[in-house]
């Protein structure tokens, strides 16, 4: 039997991918192994959102060519691929094949190792439709599901609709089909723009509420990330508090009103600030994490102490803080008043320093208080307040089954992360 090694950069949509890459694969005849050194198939799946992701991708893929096997192939795929693809091709000679979405992996050619797709121009239909491909059982309590590839916005600092193309969602049918075969205790709902899932279809703009009600009656928990924050509607409001896990992943990039506006988005600090007050009200115990731009070109010290005094009175649960990357084609990348690099790392340390804090305060009041747990490995666990991977955890007692549910107290906190038990 063949052996592939995967490795996935970047976000939870391409997690999705190389899962669905892999579940082809192995109906193809190859186990997958850890072991890249022993493979006959090495794959990454690389991230192109930012200058750092793409240096991370880059040398991922020279460490990978240093240690595959002598006639294994080593294969690029994902944004990366899909955006310079020729550049790739020209620029990594170790690498055997650079292919896009839905091209990389067709049925093995008898003699060959890997997979006959040849580096040129994109053919006009992908050799499969990677968004619905079929899907195995997931290995862990939780999993991430795309409901839609692409997006129709055209914020200033984001290059995606360039190569990922205009939104295109599934139907909720075969969302659903994939959260069955799943079998997990809890989904968390992906795409580029979730709350315009359906859009392209027509729909309606309140489509999104009766996917997630779909969702939540065949799972324990339904997790949302990726939410922009207009489209934050009461219903949607009501349907993710009904979930049972009122977390919301809200993507503001800015509070102040003219930088706002230059990065072709909607809101202020003030309106973000409303809306939070409200989902409160309704649900106190709400959590809530965004992303914001730093040094995004036209950024003032007035902008940035703007941001700094949203943070302080929002209280987030979580924050990312992400120094501004000018990318190729981009409404931002031939904007005036660019930021110098050092004056964007010293706000950005600025604004992690105090979330850092906020986030400790926060978690430290939970001290005592009772959590409902879905326990993701042996002695570790998640609340409605932790998204997978990207948020604190819980260490539990070590003797709770993997898979399982249970209301423990809060014995501890360090930081980030609590203790119960």
């Amino acid at each position: 039997m063949s052996r592939v090694h995967l490795v996935t950069l970047g976000c939870p949509k391409n997690e999705v991918d190389s899962e669905k890459l892999l579940g082809r694969l192995a109906a193809e005849g190859y186990e997958t192994t850890d072991d890249a050194e022993g493979a006959d198939l090495v794959v990454v799946n690389t991230c192109a959102f930012i200058e750092e992701a793409r240096q991370e991708s880059i040398d991922t893929v020279l460490g990978l060519a240093d240690v595959k096997a002598d006639g294994s192939r080593l294969v690029v795929t994902g944004c990366m691929a899909e955006r310079y693809r020729d550049e790739l091709a020209q620029a990594l000679p170790e690498v055997d094949v650079v292919a896009g979405f839905g091209e990389a992996f067709t049925e093995a050619r008898a003699g060959d190792v890997g997979v006959p797709v040849s580096i040129g121009s994109k053919p006009a239909v992908p050799a499969f439709d990677l968004l619905n491909l079929p899907r195995p059982r997931s290995t862990r309590p939780w999993a991430y599901v795309k409901v839609a590839e692409g997006c129709d916005r055209a914020c200033g600092f984001c290059a995606i609709p360039s190569f990922r193309g205009p939104q295109r969602s599934r139907s909720i049918d075969s969302i659903v089909e994939e959260v069955e075969a799943l079998q997990v205790r809890e989904v968390v709902l992906v795409a580029q723009d979730l709350a315009a899932f359906g859009r392209d279809q027509g729909v309606g703009e309140r489509s999104i509420v009766p996917l997630v009600e779909a969702v939540s009656a065949r799972v324990d928990r339904t997790r949302l990330l990726y939410l922009y924050p207009s489209d934050l509607t009461d219903a949607l409001i009501d349907a993710i508090c009904a979930t049972g896990v009122p977390y919301f992943d809200l993507s503001l990039q800015h509070v102040s009103a003219p930088l706002v506006r230059r990065m072709r988005r909607w809101g202020n600090g003030e309106k973000f600030l409303a809306r939070i007050a409200d989902i409160r009200a309704r649900q106190p115990d709400a959590a809530f994490r965004s992303n914001f731009i730093v040094g995004y070109p036209g950024e003032t010290e007035e902008d940035h102490d703007q941001l700094l005094a949203f943070v302080e009175e929002a209280q987030l649960d979580w924050c990312g803080f992400f120094a501004y990357s000018a990318e190729d084609g981009t409404h931002a990348a031939d904007l005036d008043g660019q930021v110098p690099r050092s004056l964007a790392a010293e706000r950005l340390a600025e604004l992690g320093e105090l979330q850092d804090e906020i986030t400790g305060r926060k978690r430290d009041l939970l001290v005592g208080s009772k959590v409902t747990v879905l326990v993701d490995t042996v002695g570790s666990g998640r609340s409605h307040r932790e998204a997978p991977e990207i948020d604190g955890i819980i260490s539990v007692p070590e003797t709770l089954p993997v898979g399982t549910v249970h209301d423990l107290t809060v014995t501890g906190a360090a930081g980030p992360d609590l203790e119960a038990s």
